[in-house]
């Protein structure tokens, strides 16, 4: 079962990473506000860079460059997709945080921007 992780990233401003494995990389976006554990929240998540698998166990100082900082793991753990298309990815997470099911839905406009929700 693949796995996901949710970095909490204090850089220059606080931000949360979340990370799903798929296609053999991390698959990240940066949420700039808590990740949503319960239905009826919505975060803005941009997506940015993938990240090598050997990131998801990650946790320390990062001291130089871009997203110079510490990074610690907020939550962890497996998930399944329920549906994955261009613009849309529904998985359920099954973490110590978050459980159930979430969407990333690509907005159209915005070249790296996506809605990243809880629906139950």
């Amino acid at each position: 079962m693949p796995r996901f992780v949710v970095h909490e990233h204090h850089a220059r401003n606080l931000h949360y990473d979340l990370r799903l494995e798929l296609d053999n990389v991390l698959k990240s976006w940066a949420v700039p506000k808590e990740p949503p554990l319960v239905a009826g929240i919505k975060r803005l998540a941009i997506q940015v860079d993938d990240h090598d698998l050997s990131y998801i166990g990650f946790k320390g100082a990062i001291e130089e460059g871009y997203g110079k900082g510490t990074v610690k793991i907020w939550d962890k753990g497996n998930y399944e997709i329920e549906s994955r298309k261009e613009k849309k990815l529904a998985f359920i997470l099954k973490g110590r945080k978050m459980k159930g099911r979430y969407v990333l839905l690509k907005f159209e406009k915005a070249k790296n921007g996506w809605l990243l929700f809880k629906k139950d």
